[in-house]
């Protein structure tokens, strides 16, 4: 069995970086990515898509309005002169090679040895007619049918040399003609019964039919080389084709589709291209520039969450990327391509693989890109900004799927609100162009939705972040880690639902991520499962299995359960941040009952038990939701083993409980406040209270014969009950 201590020094959660070091890289890694971004972003922002006089159009695209040639103009048409060149190039046909006449007589001899190999099996006067029967369909250039091979042997020797000579002469006659292996070929075979003697019987033709249709082969093949030439000799007769364009010739008129040859005459006339001039490219760099610093300062001394994964500054990147390259092609397009530009995706994707903070100052950052492509345009900037920032925000912890819909929905009504906003009041709309412009709005809510949910699967597994929908998968009572816990260990399985009962509802009232630490809680005591009759929580009929072992040896059982924990988290697929749960909820502390009892057994010498030896191996809760786990877990084994008869007591042991916590330094490495501890102490008290709550006693009821103490007054009386200990967490002392 894996030793604790080995398996948690080999966990290390990526979500919590322990040394400057780590930090150190991530900064490094942040500002190369800025450097490539800001490379990135200036170049699309100066590279300028094909325009028509501000109307961008590519080959497919539908003109919306006509278009005439400002000037006169000839010049040479490649895609014309391409056009014939390909057409002239089609017309020639493939050229072969002549027939091989070394094929024919190759093939005319295979036809005469099968033959003679007939003619001799026919007059064999040893061999039986079985054996001549299997010595014909063993023949190899000729796969005779039962059919043909009793024909072979039936025939008198003057049908056979008929049909001999037949054989010979329709395969001559037919290997002479050119024969190319391609449809020529079947066609060949197909015609071989027409040209066998009309003067043969019906059996003698299908026999003559066989051997040829099995011996004619091609004999003329394809020359590739002699094909190329001619098809280049072809293409190279057709000269350059010109073509002239007076001033004024309408080049497309509204709702034609722009081809090929429209293409080019809008390139040759300067209407398709712009090259950025030094101006241009200055200003795109200096505004790009001062975008990512002032992105890079607020993660730099805001972000804190940025800095804790190592992965976030790869996602980031890739994201700001990604969408900045679909904001060059939809921002200065056409005027309904830059209304369905998703950029809620980006802001709700940044949502639940990191969180609301860095989602918020990222939507800002693109909307402003997005503008800045799209003419310097406001309207534009404000549209897809308000949508980028309602989308996360309806979509909050996204626990359940329907969230998704429901932030779509939002973008969409928002999206229609911005536009009516910029719209009305100028009138400068029509009421078709606003009906399309309003219905790209709404389109841009479910896009933007059907993104975030088609991207967040992939992008949570390849950067390995917990995402909220795979915490509610490992939720489900049916997964086979908590199946297994609930078969063979229902006591630590009732008592992980109870602490994630506790668990959950203090991260809420201290705004802890509530989902995590539920189903963190599920995990918590996985390791269990492996040894169940070790804690006491599982044990039957007040058998102990460590009355039999010294301290040592059961406090070592018992810190073995995180290393196995661990091993079928890991084997499992568990995401980090749940397999975090399993060592950070024991931290370092003290196995108390078990260190009390070696103590004890050395007459109180201190200098002869290590503490030590009695510690879980930690590391210490690393996050708030794993320290709300470690107390919660304490919380409940306390009150528990102690039974308590009165809310007070409940406040009493809680209270205690996360003194010492505190005292041990246990929550040294976490971010709990001293506000966040009471939250969470109340939030426990009420939760016991309910669990644990006083019974009323009910009165004595006993028949004759019946013992003075029955079970239930047992319950309703503690103090009656044999006392436990809690074995496994930390006793009560």
């Amino acid at each position: 069995m894996t030793n604790a201590k080995d398996a948690s020094r080999a966990w290390e959660p990526s979500s919590h970086l322990a040394d400057s070091r780590a930090l150190r890289s991530i900064r490094i890694r942040t500002a190369i990515y800025g450097a490539l971004f800001f490379v990135i972003a200036t170049i699309a922002l100066v590279w300028q898509i094909p325009i028509f006089n501000n109307l961008p159009l590519a080959e497919g695209d539908v003109s919306p309005r006509d278009i005439r040639a400002p000037r006169k103009l000839t010049y040479i048409s490649e895609v014309r002169t391409q056009q014939e060149r390909a057409r002239a190039e089609a017309a020639v046909e493939d050229v072969y090679d002549p027939p091989q006449a070394r094929i024919a007589r190759q093939q005319i001899d295979r036809a005469r040895a099968a033959l003679a190999f007939v003619d001799m099996v026919r007059v064999d006067p040893y061999a039986g007619r079985e054996r001549k029967v299997a010595w014909l369909g063993s023949l190899a250039d000729v796969p005779l049918t039962p059919q043909v091979i009793d024909y072979l042997l039936g025939f008198d020797d003057r049908a056979w040399k008929a049909v001999s000579a037949e054989i010979t002469g329709v395969l001559e006659q037919t290997m002479r003609e050119e024969i190319r292996p391609t449809a020529q070929l079947d066609a060949v075979l197909r015609s071989v019964p027409a040209r066998v003697s009309s003067d043969l019987t019906e059996e003698q033709n299908q026999t003559v039919t066989i051997f040829v249709r099995a011996l004619v082969k091609a004999n003329a093949f394809f020359n590739a080389e002699k094909t190329a030439d001619a098809r280049r000799k072809a293409r190279e007769s057709i000269q350059p084709i010109s073509r002239t364009m007076e001033e004024g010739e309408t080049l497309l008129r509204a709702g034609d589709v722009v081809d090929a040859t429209a293409a080019e005459a809008l390139e040759e006339l300067g209407l398709s291209t712009t090259l950025p001039g030094w101006s241009d490219i200055v200003g795109a760099a200096g505004f790009v520039l001062l975008s990512c610093v002032w992105l890079g300062l607020y993660l730099f001394r805001y972000a804190d969450k940025f800095w804790t994964n190592q992965r976030y500054p790869t996602l980031l990147f890739t994201l700001l990327v990604a969408f900045t390259i679909a904001a060059k092609f939809m921002a200065p397009a056409q005027a309904v391509l830059p209304y369905l530009f998703p950029l809620a995706a980006l802001s709700m994707l940044l949502m639940v693989l990191m969180d609301f903070q860095i989602s918020l100052v990222a939507t800002i950052f693109m909307a402003t890109m997005v503008g800045y492509m799209a003419g310097r345009s406001l309207e534009i900037t404000f549209y897809v900004f308000v949508g980028g920032l309602i989308g996360p925000m309806v979509l909050g912890r996204a626990e359940r799927l329907s969230m998704y819909a429901w932030a779509g929905l939002f973008v969409a009504l928002v999206n229609a609100a911005v536009i009516l906003a910029f719209r009305l009041p100028g009138q400068s709309y029509d009421a078709l162009g606003l009906a399309v412009l309003l219905g790209a709005g709404l389109a841009n809510g479910l896009v933007s939705a059907g993104t975030t949910v088609a991207s967040f699967y992939f992008l949570g597994a390849i950067f390995g972040i917990t995402t909220s929908l795979r915490l509610m998968e490992l939720s489900r009572p049916n997964h086979p880690l908590l199946r297994q816990l609930l078969l063979s260990a229902p006591g630590t399985y009732h008592h992980s639902i109870l602490v994630s009962n506790l668990a959950e509802e203090a991260a809420n009232r201290i705004g802890a991520d509530a989902l995590l630490t539920r189903v963190g809680s599920y995990y918590h005591d996985i390791g269990k499962s492996q040894e169940p009759y070790l804690f006491i929580e599982n044990q039957m009929d007040g058998v102990n299995v460590h009355d039999r072992f010294d301290p040592q040896t059961s406090a070592t059982l018992i810190h073995q359960h995180v290393s196995e924990g661990i091993r079928l988290a890991r084997s499992a697929g568990l995401p980090e941040k749940i397999i975090a749960f399993i060592p950070e909820h024991h931290g370092t502390t003290l196995a108390a009952y078990f260190y009390s009892t070696a103590l004890k057994a050395a007459g109180d010498d201190f200098s002869k038990v290590s503490e030590d030896d009695y510690r879980y191996p930690g590391p210490k809760p690393q996050s708030r939701e794993t320290a709300i786990v470690m107390l919660a877990d304490g919380s409940e084994s306390a009150v528990r083993s102690k039974r308590p008869t009165s809310i007070e007591q409940i406040n009493e042991i809680v209270d205690r409980m996360i003194r010492r916590r505190l005292e041990d330094g246990q929550l040294d490495e976490c971010d709990l406040t001293m506000r966040d501890l009471q939250k969470i102490r109340e939030a426990f008290v009420e939760m016991l209270e309910g669990v644990f709550h006083p019974r009323i006693p009910y009165p004595e009821t006993r028949r004759p014969g019946q013992p003075k103490v029955d079970p239930v007054e047992m319950m309703n009386e503690p103090d009656k009950a044999p006392a436990r200990e809690s074995i496994g967490g930390e006793p009560w002392p």
